[in-house]
């Protein structure tokens, strides 16, 4: 596909204002929906959609609490999920394919459970999913939350975003290309001559401290579409928690009705940003 600029849109959801960009028109091709990870936003899939073959037509969502979309302190992710499915349904397009990288996926899986007749097959990149019983007694999130309220919230500019980045785990790991289109589009004016991140990271962290508010295995039980999930190893951690390792259970695959399970041990959780072309291909092919 060649790289084309997409058209930003807005819809007015019941959580709030949702921004999403579109590259190409319904109809020209198959339909493409992508949703972005925790703390990331929609232009992080500009490498993959660039991948796509010509005539492919992408919907990329900011999520609510990220981008350019309304961020409130989320306190539940069937609000996050709630606000992409109402933006889905509105669009009125039958998406051939539907992606969600992390957060993401989970939240993919909440808007295809609730409207099957939108989205004909899923491809889970690495997603949040764990294992049953979490959802049952889920773990203490503290330490991350807090990790992640402490980011750095000022710049100067996306340049000095990348320069800070470009050396440091998990980002080096990444095709410089989306870390530039990250840092890019991550940031907002502060109005005070600098810039902040586009999701604040109390916002972030607010995401982080609800992700067992919603229990997918019910959603899980009854999705019948194709269902394919790329997975990267489950890292031994070492000291502080690492994020390139693998939320998802191993046997996630096997929990839907036709569920593929690819496992890329070469890759990490970030596996859209280190091979953004190999991950689109495996988003068209399932």
């Amino acid at each position: 596909m060649t790289s084309i600029i997409p058209e930003q849109h807005h819809f007015a959801s019941s959580h709030g204002d949702i921004c999403y960009f579109e590259w190409g028109k319904p109809g020209d091709g198959p339909s493409v929906l992508l949703l972005h990870a925790t703390g990331f936003h929609a232009r992080c899939w500009d490498q993959v959609v660039a991948a796509f073959p010509d005539g492919t037509h992408v919907i990329a969502v900011d999520q609510l609490g990220h981008g350019r979309s309304a961020a409130p302190i989320i306190t539940d992710w069937d609000d996050v999920a709630g606000a992409t499915a109402e933006l889905v349904q509105s669009l009125g397009i039958r998406f051939a394919v539907g992606a969600g990288h992390s957060m993401g996926g989970h939240c993919l899986v909440q808007v295809a459970a609730s409207h099957p007749e939108l989205v004909e097959r899923l491809v889970l990149v690495d997603p949040v999913i764990m294992e049953r019983a979490v959802y049952q007694n889920p773990p203490d999130y503290s330490a991350t939350n807090e990790m992640v309220a402490r980011r750095r919230n000022s710049w100067t500019g996306p340049e000095e975003m990348f320069e800070r980045f470009k050396d440091r785990h998990p980002y080096k790991l990444w095709d410089p290309a989306v870390l530039r289109d990250y840092c890019a589009h991550g940031l907002l004016p502060d109005g005070q001559g600098g810039y902040r991140l586009a999701c604040p990271p109390q916002t972030e962290a607010s995401v982080y401290a609800t992700s067992a508010t919603v229990d997918p295995w019910p959603l899980i039980d009854a999705i019948t579409q194709p269902v394919t999930v790329l997975r990267a190893p489950q890292l031994e951690q070492n000291g502080a928690f690492d994020f390139a390792t693998s939320p998802t259970p191993p046997g996630l695959a096997d929990g839907f009705a036709n569920g593929t399970d690819v496992y890329l041990p070469d890759l990490t959780h970030f596996m859209p940003m280190q091979d953004p072309k190999r991950i689109a291909e495996l988003i068209i092919s399932g």
